[in-house]
């Protein structure tokens, strides 16, 4: 089963991804990770993409659906695929299509986590993490039971990543609506796109994406 799950970041993507992953056997490709991994590994795909990355420019389509191709290549036969940032436009679509056929393969799902774009701001915002062992923490949900404690390893010291701000939330959120837009139609028109709430609780949206791959 080949998936697509979208999503704006925090919408637990990364998370329900793994959940798949861990359920099903299924593998998780995400271009970013593949492009640093085929890099690191020397492949005639990461050697190109280094030359164009050391130049300074973006990694062109075809760079990035070769990439796939190796992958899919890779997987034990009858292993699922979740593709997690790719495609995010309508030509990458038409390649992710021309990628899968060539392999025998098709999308069955594109499953995305709706939110609620001020929640998600809360969400976001409100996170912090112990700067020791990395346990997570929120102003709103989870406060250390200790205040200025860690629960977890005794630390004082936390932190927050500096781009989880209000500002530029709404400005991923923006270019999230931007990229998908050119893509649902294509998917919703063979009626393949299922709309799970991602602000539900973690194991209620497990359970929803569950119901939509069994059917």
């Amino acid at each position: 089963m080949d998936i697509i799950l979208l999503g704006p970041p925090g919408a637990g993507k990364g998370t329900q991804a793994q959940r798949l992953v861990e359920a099903h056997g299924m593998r998780q490709l995400s271009t970013g990770d593949m492009l640093r991994a085929a890099v690191k590994a020397g492949t005639a795909v990461g050697l190109q993409a280094k030359a164009v990355m050391d130049r300074g420019e973006l990694v062109c389509d075809a760079i990035v659906s070769a990439l796939i191709g190796e992958e899919l290549d890779a997987m034990a036969a009858g292993q699922g695929a979740i593709f997690d940032g790719y495609p995010r436009t309508a030509a990458q679509a038409e390649s992710l299509d021309a990628i899968l056929s060539a392999r025998g393969r098709s999308l069955n799902h594109v499953i995305e986590l709706g939110v609620d774009e001020d929640a998600l701001v809360e969400r976001i915002c409100g996170r912090f993490t112990c700067a020791n062992c990395g346990k997570g923490y929120h102003d709103k949900f989870e406060q250390p039971k200790v205040a200025g404690t860690c629960d977890k390893c005794g630390s004082h010291e936390f932190k927050r990543r500096p781009d989880d701000n209000e500002d530029t939330v709404r400005t991923r959120m923006a270019e999230y609506r931007a990229k998908t837009a050119p893509i649902l139609p294509i998917y919703d028109a063979r009626g393949i796109v299922s709309r799970v709430d991602g602000m539900a609780d973690i194991d209620a949206v497990t359970a929803a994406i569950e119901q939509v791959i069994k059917g």
